[in-house]
């Protein structure tokens, strides 16, 4: 089976209560249409055959720009104040690709 391990947007990932960021009351609208094609990329990935098994991680809000690598993370709803260091979610996506832990999804990522 092939595998294929994507990085993609907060914006397009679920909420504990199941909107996905981009709608939540609050959230920054510049880049809707940016958004909207990330979602739609996302919509085809949900409809390729079971002989792919894709994965795409996000950071659950977004990056914490400053951050350093701590070695640890865990997977989160999406949440506009979350925060994962660069180094972090580097990590957990090389995690992934050595010991696949999660298929055919979208999982956000945070600081641990």
């Amino acid at each position: 089976m092939s595998r294929l391990v994507g990085v993609g947007l907060a914006s397009v990932l679920e909420t504990a209560s199941g909107a996905l960021l981009m709608d939540t009351p609050g959230y920054p609208q510049d880049y809707r249409a940016f958004y909207l094609g990330h979602a739609a990329g996302m919509d085809v990935l949900r409809t390729v055959p079971p002989g792919l098994d894709w994965l795409v991680l996000s950071p659950a809000g977004d990056f914490d720009h400053g951050g350093a690598r701590t070695g640890r993370y865990r997977t989160a709803p999406a949440e506009a104040t979350s925060r994962i260091s660069y180094a972090d979610f580097a990590i957990a996506l090389l995690d992934e690709i050595d010991n696949p832990q999660h298929h055919r999804t979208h999982v956000g990522l945070e600081a641990d």
